[in-house]
């Protein structure tokens, strides 16, 4: 995007929101039921985004998300907060890479906690993956039409006169 004198930016108290004060390890810790539960949102965001190409039409729909992420960790922090800081202790003191593998019981008495607290299933593997269709309430944005230019070179007529090629056929084989 290019920013022109005509440009106009957001005030600054439009971009202020509550920021998610969480470690990486925290955050992929909940990563997939957080997925799973704001999923909505984060279409809707991603597909703005997308659709429009210009992140300033996109700031409520950036709240929205963030609002829900809050909402998802603040409802997990009440319920199941220490099967949780076990679980993102783990992702993080167990591997460089943060890797699942060496956390799965952990993860299953999180996954416990959750199910039984909320009943949210952990979203099988590879649902993030899936094609999906999402249905938005906001109106899809207006296509620019094609522009179509008529032929510059119209063709020679049938009759015209093709002398050989000068330097023979590029395709002397099929001769």
């Amino acid at each position: 995007m290019v920013i022109t004198n005509n440009t106009t930016l957001p005030e600054e108290s439009e971009l202020n929101v509550q920021e998610l004060n969480l470690s990486s390890a925290a955050l992929r810790a909940g990563s997939f039921h957080l997925g799973k539960q704001c999923e909505q949102e984060n279409n809707e965001f991603m597909l703005c985004r997308q659709e429009l190409d210009d992140p300033r039409a996109c700031l409520g729909e950036g709240k929205a998300v963030t609002s829900c992420a809050l909402n998802f960790f603040r409802k997990v922090k009440k319920t199941c907060h220490e099967e949780f800081m076990q679980y993102a202790t783990c992702l993080d003191k167990s591997s460089g890479t943060m890797a699942f593998t060496h956390c799965r019981k952990t993860q299953g008495v999180f996954d416990k906690c959750v199910k039984d607290n909320f009943d949210w299933e952990r979203p099988s593997y590879g649902y993030f993956s899936r094609a999906k269709v999402i249905h938005s309430a906001r109106e899809a944005p207006k296509k620019e039409e094609l522009k179509s230019y008529p032929d510059a070179t119209p063709g020679l007529p049938e009759d015209y006169p093709k002398p050989p090629a000068k330097y023979g056929s590029r395709f002397h084989w099929l001769e």
